[in-house]
């Protein structure tokens, strides 16, 4: 009896040593989550969603980013590296960038500029030539979103520059990390490509995500997904350089933002803000213990369907969900003159609405 008492102090002893003491890749740090008031107006649930139906890309997944083509075609990023063209409501490979490209959006003169995951900005041509405008396959920059000012300089997030999407081999365990750290290691660069240069636009922001701009130019609005809020930085303008927070205590984690039409900006949450991390905001010796637990018994994204719309203002445009989810995990809107687009992080398909249906 005894020796069995000794064990199972030794044991538990073992336990308790793991649990305080073996080291994980986060130094958790202390913030306040402001108080989820859930989906209450202007973002109470509805089934306005459910007109959505999915576009098949099989054997294409995870379309992350969608973007409309000089041509009229709308063009997505995968999962396995492609970027793929829609043509008739059929998937069919346009060019091959590898790594994971995220956000994509249409220059000027009809390429295609990518923000990749594994290896940072590139560039597409009408004929599906690929080129790296900054970065390279050598590189760790974890290039999330984008957007194409009206001059072609293009601004981009580094979504995380401690926790790279390649060093853990998946953007998804990268993103967790930086969650549960709550660190600020994102930052917006502005690329010129006319000079092949890049300048800081913002730094220190507590995951770098969706990036948009104003259709004059003189705006650019950022999602920091882990402070659930979107900023607005000024490029132009007697407020030039100064930033604000345009809406703040966001229901979920905001993920890509994309400018629509007439005024709009599409905002989609890849999942709703979890009250482990809420709860625990303010105590980053928890964090750090949880982070030491079995990957079955961490938080992990809750499935649900919600994009909205919103302007420069901040005020609620749109606000559309699907209670039965789907298609969960929606990363944003690509909207056109007859339809709304919707991105995923993962399925094979490319849901769709409607304009008329809703």
């Amino acid at each position: 009896m005894k020796r069995a008492r000794g064990f199972v102090g030794v044991l538990l002893a073992g336990v308790v040593s793991y649990l305080l003491l073996w080291p994980v890749p986060i130094d958790p740090i202390a913030w306040q989550a402001p108080v989820d008031r859930g989906l209450v107006d202007p973002f109470s649930p509805n089934d306005l969603l459910k007109a959505a139906t999915g576009i098949d890309l099989d054997p294409f997944e995870g379309p992350e980013d969608a973007t409309l083509g000089l041509d009229g075609h709308v063009y997505a990023t995968t999962l396995s590296g492609h970027v793929i063209k829609i043509r008739n409501r059929h998937a069919e490979e346009f060019a091959f960038v590898g790594g994971r490209p995220l956000g994509i959006e249409t220059a000027g003169d009809g390429s295609l500029i990518v923000a990749n995951a594994y290896s940072g900005l590139q560039r597409v041509d009408t004929n599906g030539n690929v080129t790296h405008l900054y970065g390279g396959d050598d590189s760790e920059l974890f290039a999330n979103n984008l957007a194409v000012a009206p001059d072609g300089v293009v601004y981009f997030s580094e979504t995380s520059s401690k926790f790279g999407a390649k060093e853990y081999r998946d953007t998804l365990d990268a993103t967790l990390f930086d969650i549960m750290e709550h660190g600020t290691h994102g930052s917006v660069f502005a690329y010129d490509p006319v000079v092949g240069e890049i300048d800081l636009v913002l730094d220190k922001l507590a995951y770098a995500n969706g990036v948009a701009i104003s259709e004059s130019g003189d705006f650019l609005l950022v999602v920091e997904m882990n402070e659930y809020r979107v900023l607005k930085h000024w490029l132009a303008g007697p407020q030039k350089g100064t930033t604000e927070v345009l809406l703040e205590n966001l229901p979920g984690f905001g993920d890509n933002l994309k400018t629509g039409l007439n005024g709009r900006f599409w905002l989609g949450f890849a999942a709703p803000r979890n009250s482990i991390v809420d709860r625990y905001s303010g105590q980053p010796w928890v964090r750090k213990l949880i982070q030491r637990l079995p990957a079955m018994v961490r938080p992990e994204p809750e499935m649900r369907s919600h994009v909205i719309a919103f302007n420069g203002d901040g005020e609620i445009l749109m606000n559309l969900h699907d209670p039965d989810a789907r298609y969960p995990m929606l990363t944003g809107v690509l909207e056109t003159q007859t339809n709304l687009y919707l991105t995923t992080l993962i399925g094979k398909h490319l849901p769709v609405v409607a304009k008329k249906d809703l």
